[in-house]
């Protein structure tokens, strides 16, 4: 276990606030006890309602819209969010703040205004938390193999890339995969081969390679790509094998999570999101889905978990999250290193 860690709080660079619509205008505010951050990425979601998860960052422009749960185009939504502020942001009269609905908006700082970054074939513009591990990267695909510069210094182990500016499918890599596959956020379908989207190449520490795919670099399509890499002590990408259990796998992470996103690989099954806002205790029950965009829902009968001082652990036998001999990845985002964590 390291004895000094680059991010000690994880409050400076990753938040899940919950929060309750207005209809009008409200600040949100992600600090705790005087910590928080001006966020680059929002991802919100109404709690109580069938309305799609919405992500605006600030690279894109925060008037932009895209929907994890759907194929559509970037969309305007001028009253969703109205400013970025130092702790949060604050929510408009539109689809983030519903009056009287209940929203969880996960947020993560990455580097502010956007830089043009030229380690690639294609010139990004980058906004990069290179401490954290994470940027947010846009760019004009070319139709043909090319790279594109992320700005991490590290080669990421999770990127969530996609087109804007036409109907497009959500595409994943993650470090337990092959630079030959691919996994779509919005879609239950499992690990599938498809040598165009990454260009058969895995991201190296400059840049993800792309390939002719439609989805990561259409001839003149305007791109969105989120990159991650883990840090000691606040972010973890990883993979696990079920077992079929109530008394289920334990994964270590080095941390308490605050966020922790699962997703089954070898079959159909939903991208599981959990978060330690919603559920301050164990057990964690509260689910909602990147790929849908229902109601959150109780998820205790068949696959909780419990968030621990150092990872986590599956509580259902649901193939959702731990089908015996099931394959899974996982993404997950710490309240605070395992040296200052307590379960609970």
């Amino acid at each position: 276990m390291p004895t000094t860690y680059a991010i000690p709080d994880g409050r400076v660079a990753m938040a899940a606030t919950t929060y309750t619509g207005n209809g009008t205008s409200q600040v949100v505010s992600n600090a705790v006890n005087g910590v928080g951050m001006q966020p680059d990425l929002i991802w919100g979601k109404n709690r109580g309602a069938a309305v799609a998860n919405r992500l605006t960052d600030s690279v894109r422009g925060i008037t932009k819209v895209l929907y994890s749960d759907q194929t559509a185009v970037e969309g305007t939504e001028s009253t969703n969010i109205t400013t970025l502020n130092s702790n949060g942001y604050t929510a408009g009269a539109g689809n983030l703040n519903t009056n009287a609905a209940s929203f969880v908006a996960w947020q993560w700082k990455a580097g502010g205004t956007a830089v043009s970054n030229t380690a690639g074939s294609i010139t990004s513009q980058v906004s990069a938390n290179t401490t954290a591990g994470f940027s947010v990267v846009t760019y004009t695909g070319t139709g043909a193999n090319a790279t594109v510069g992320h700005g991490l210094g590290v080669a990421p182990s999770m990127v969530i890339a996609r087109r804007r500016n036409g109907s497009s499918n959500w595409v994943c890599w993650h470090s337990a995969f092959a630079g030959t596959q691919q996994i779509l956020l919005n879609d239950t379908g499992a690990i599938s081969t498809d040598a165009t989207a990454w260009n058969s190449t895995v991201p190296s520490s400059t840049v993800i390679s792309v390939g002719n795919n439609g989805y990561t670099n259409a001839s003149t399509g305007l791109q969105i790509a989120y990159c991650f890499a883990p840090v000691a002590g606040y972010s973890a990408m990883g993979s696990y094998t079920g077992n079929g259990s109530t008394d289920g796998v334990f994964v270590y992470l080095g941390f308490r999570a605050r966020w922790l996103m699962v997703k089954r690989t070898d079959a159909s099954a939903d991208w599981i999101i959990f978060d330690t806002s919603r559920n301050t205790y164990n057990l964690t029950n509260l689910e909602l889905n990147a790929n849908l965009s229902g109601a959150e829902f109780d998820t205790a009968a068949f696959r909780p978990i419990d968030i621990l001082s150092n990872g986590f652990k599956l509580r259902g036998s649901n193939g959702g999250g731990n089908a015996s001999g099931g394959t899974y990845i996982y993404m997950a985002f710490a309240e605070v290193p395992f040296k200052f964590a307590n379960s609970r």
